[in-house]
């Protein structure tokens, strides 16, 4: 395996970074999770917007243009021989003493991994995802923005330890209000009589650029799309419910909290909005 460090492609074993970094010492960068199909980068464009929007909010100098870093994600992918499989594309701080001080660090390391994924078993595709809600909630959008996908994912890790210890691989997330957020690493909508919902950003969510094709695709499709305030009732009435996400893709959620959704299978909607999707992916559609 190639590693892109810096400019350079190395074996894994020389992919090394200061222990020192700040994104060591304080989940201190920035980070993408981005698809490979067909040997292409999924919806890069959108990838590396919202990468440096995210380093400009925290204030961190991506040392590579926009343009450079798009050829060096591509660059990994071929030189990895990826057809399907998923990139992370990182940026740290750089090194610096031990301390918070932004000023006393330098060269923001570059890293960019590109490997296969598996993120749930195949036939949990076609069952459903098991989820409960957790106690611990997202991060208040006054503390962290929501939009910026930091190293440092502690909140996310605590949410999905509730989920494994009560046999789920997912975990519902609530935010300081106490409305649906979204699950620890995928966005959440639900089927309503028809009608597509899905939190609005104003509830702390990550735009999810999944989440944001799955939108577009159910437009497409003729359904109507809200963007709402969603509690824990409305996924507990509600007819099918699916997550999103970069690794996820669209999965669905049958059971929250042991209360079946739906008719506890995957719904119709959901069916057809992964159809969709896959062909997406493919550039079918």
């Amino acid at each position: 395996m190639k590693i892109y460090m810096n400019g350079k492609l190395v074996p894994k074993e020389q992919a090394v970074v200061s222990v020192f970094d700040h994104g060591l010492l304080y989940g201190d960068g920035v980070f993408e999770g981005i698809r490979v199909y067909g040997g292409k980068v999924f919806l890069l464009d959108q990838h590396i917007k919202r990468l440096y929007e995210g380093a400009r909010a925290i204030r961190l100098k991506i040392p590579v243009s926009d343009q450079e870093m798009t050829l060096a994600v591509e660059e990994t992918v071929a030189a990895n021989d990826i057809q399907d499989g998923y990139v992370r594309l990182v940026i740290t701080r750089g090194a610096g003493s031990l301390g918070l001080d932004i000023q006393r660090t330098s060269n923001p390391q570059v890293i960019i991994i590109a490997d296969t994924i598996s993120l749930y078993p195949a036939e949990l595709y076609e069952q459903g995802l098991k989820l409960i809600t957790a106690s611990t909630i997202r991060n208040h959008p006054q503390a962290l923005s929501p939009q910026v996908k930091s190293l440092n994912y502690l909140n996310n890790i605590l949410a999905k330890i509730e989920g494994t210890d009560a046999d789920c691989l997912e975990a519902l997330m609530m935010n300081h209000k106490g409305e649906v957020a979204e699950c620890t690493g995928d966005n959440i909508f639900i089927v309503k009589n028809g009608i597509l919902k899905t939190p609005s950003t104003d509830a702390g969510i990550l735009e999810g650029i999944t989440r944001n094709a799955v939108m577009m695709l159910a437009k497409q499709a003729g359904l109507e799309v809200k963007e709402v305030t969603l509690t824990r009732n409305d996924i507990y009435v509600a007819d099918e419910c699916f997550l999103t996400g970069s690794a996820a893709e669209v999965i669905a959620a049958v059971s929250l909290d042991g209360r079946q959704i739906g008719d506890g299978k995957p719904g119709p909607i959901t069916k057809d909005l992964k159809k969709r999707f896959e062909k997406l992916t493919r550039g079918e559609s």
